[in-house]
C-alpha cells in the first residue's frame, strides 16, 4: 500500500515512518528535507514545504496514495502555526480530495481546552484557548468538512502529552532534573493527574486509524494516566532518589506563578501550576473498544527510558 506522511521528520513522524515501512507500505514522505541515501527503498521523498507548495504540486504527490497521515505541526513558533495548521491543511484537503482514500489527522487533546477536573471524552465540548490548540481545532474541522463533502474518509487521533527519550520538548526532562536534585514539590491536594502517552503508543494508534474500517469518520483520544504521586514516584525510583514529600498550597503557588512566572529562572508559571494541580482524565474507552487498542509501552517503562536518557545526557555534560 502507498501511504503519504506529512511531518515525517518530526518527533512522532520519525517513529511512524519506519513502522509503516516494516508493515510493507511504500511511504511517500512530504518533507522539506532532502532524501538521505541510507533510507530504505520503500521511502519516496517528495521535497515539499507545506507553507509554500502549490495545490497542483501537492495533488501530483498524492496520486495513488491510499492513506495520508497528516502529522505536520508547529509547537513553538506562533508566527507559522496558523499557516501550517490551517492554510496548509486547506491546500492538502483540496489536493487529497478524490485522490486519497483515507486521511489520518494527528490532533491534540488540547482542543478540549483547560478542563480542571473530570472525565474528558471525544464527545466533550471543544474549547481551545492557546493559538496552538485553536489552530489544531480549526485544522480538524477543515479535514472533517473535506471528508463530509466526499473527498475521502477520515480519522482524528487526539493524544495527550506525548513523551519519549527523543522528544524536543524539555518540560518533562526539567521535572526529572528537579526530582533528581531534590527540588520537586507538589501543589495543592493529592491525586492530581499526570496525562501522558508514549510516542510508540501514539504510532500504534495512528496505524490503527489508518488500517481499520472501524476508524473511518471517527475521533479517538489516546492517553495514559497516573496520579502525579505515582508518576513522580516512578521517576524517583528510576533515579534511585527519595520520593518527594514537599507540598505547598495551591493559592501560594498560583500567586507566585502569576507574579514571578515571567522571570527566566523561576520554576513556576501560571500554566505550570495549572498543569500540576489538574484532575482531568482523558477517556480512551472508544479506541480500546472500537479499534482494540492496547498500549505497547507502559508509562512506567517509558519513564524509565526517559530517566536513562537523562542520566546519559547528564554524564556526558559532566565529562565535557
Amino acid at each position: 500500500m502507498i501511504v503519504a506522511v506529512t511531518g515525517g521528520t518530526g518527533f512522532i513522524g520519525q517513529k511512524l515512518v519506519p513502522r509503516l515501512v516494516a508493515r510493507g507500505d511504500t511511504v511517500r514522505l512530504l518533507s522539506r528535507s532532502i532524501a538521505a541515501s541510507e533510507q530504505p527503498s520503500r521511502i519516496e521523498h517528495c521535497q515539499c514545504d507545506l507553507l509554500s507548495v502549490q495545490t497542483n504540486d501537492l495533488a501530483s504527490m498524492l496520486e495513488g496514495v491510499e492513506v495520508l497521515y497528516h502529522c505536520a505541526g508547529q509547537l513553538t513558533n506562533p508566527q507559522t502555526m496558523r499557516a501550517l495548521h490551517v492554510d496548509a491543511t486547506h491546500k492538502l484537503v483540496k489536493a487529497a480530495s478524490g485522490r486519497v482514500n483515507h486521511w489520518v489527522q494527528l490532533s491534540s487533546v488540547g482542543v478540549y481546552g483547560s478542563v480542571k477536573a473530570g472525565i474528558i471524552t471525544e464527545d466533550s465540548v471543544l474549547n481551545p484557548t492557546g493559538l496552538y490548540e485553536i489552530t489544531k481545532a480549526e485544522s480538524d474541522k477543515i479535514v472533517a468538512l473535506g471528508s463530509k463533502n466526499g473527498g475521502f474518509s477520515h480519522s482524528i487521533l487526539r493524544p495527550s502529552n506525548v513523551f519519549g527519550p527523543e522528544m524536543s520538548n524539555q518540560s518533562l526532562y526539567k521535572m526529572v532534573s528537579m526530582i533528581d536534585k531534590g527540588w520537586f514539590f507538589y501543589i495543592g491536594k493529592r491525586g492530581a493527574s499526570a496525562n501522558y502517552i508514549h510516542v510508540d503508543n501514539v504510532v500504534s494508534g495512528l496505524i490503527r486509524c489508518g488500517t481499520m474500517n472501524a476508524a473511518k469518520d471517527r475521533v479517538f483520544n489516546i492517553s495514559d494516566h497516573r496520579t502525579l504521586e505515582q508518576f513522580v514516584g516512578v521517576i524517583a525510583d528510576a533515579l534511585a532518589r527519595s520520593t518527594p514529600r514537599w507540598r505547598i498550597p495551591f493559592f501560594m503557588a498560583y500567586l507566585a506563578g502569576v507574579t514571578l512566572g515571567n522571570l527566566p529562572s523561576f520554576p513556576l508559571t501560571r500554566s505550570r501550576v495549572d498543569a500540576l494541580a489538574n484532575f482531568s482524565i482523558y477517556s480512551i474507552s472508544r479506541i480500546q473498544q472500537e479499534l482494540g487498542y492496547r498500549e505497547a509501552i507502559s508509562m512506567e517503562q517509558g519513564l524509565r527510558e526517559l530517566v536513562a536518557e537523562y542520566q546519559k545526557r547528564f554524564s556526558q555534560c559532566e565529562l565535557k
